[in-house]
């Protein structure tokens, strides 16, 4: 089952993800969390965000910060959860220059057919585009088009969708939870 989760921030999509590969996997069953968002150096409050989610996860996890989903997913075969593709497409967007006048779709690609492909129990967290304003620079807006274009691909090989809103799920592909 390849489960996506989406929802604006601070909406309890992780704590949400969290709990639904932890029902896959079991109370001992390892599973891979791979963390996209690394630590900034000088950024305490975003440190702080990055320990209370290492804080939830319980010590039979293995946990991989990298940006590298696509060679995660074809080289593990446990439950795997990934926080999250906002952070994985920021990075991908970076290397290939796409917040400007380059490319990320190769690698969007990549990324789709190795969820597409990837056999054990997966849930991906992606923020949700289009609730808010419309961002105010152009790299912004090259952002949530991109964002809201890879969530829809992500949807379309994807099980279950659900959308998280004020910390309650709302089903919107597959089975209710």
């Amino acid at each position: 089952m390849r489960t996506l989760v989406l929802g604006g921030i601070r909406s309890g999509k992780s704590r949400w993800a969290e709990s639904a590969i932890a029902e896959h996997a079991g109370a001992t069953e390892p599973v891979h969390y791979v963390a996209t968002g690394a630590v900034r150096r000088g950024d305490a409050e975003w440190s702080a965000r990055i320990a209370a989610h290492r804080a939830r996860r319980p010590s039979h996890w293995r946990t991989v910060e990298t940006t590298d989903i696509a060679a995660q997913l074809r080289t593990v075969a446990a439950p795997t959860l990934i926080d999250d593709v906002g952070g994985w497409l920021t990075a991908a967007m970076e290397r290939t220059g796409a917040f400007e006048s380059g490319s990320v779709s190769a690698e969007v690609d990549d990324l789709v057919e190795a969820v597409r492909g990837f056999g054990a129990p997966l849930v991906l967290v992606s923020p949700e585009v289009g609730l808010s304003v419309v961002p105010a620079t152009a790299a912004g807006r090259r952002f949530a088009d991109e964002l809201g274009a890879l969530n829809q691909r992500l949807a379309a090989v994807c099980e279950q969708v659900t959308l998280v809103v004020a910390g309650q799920p709302i089903t919107v592909k597959g089975p209710q939870r």
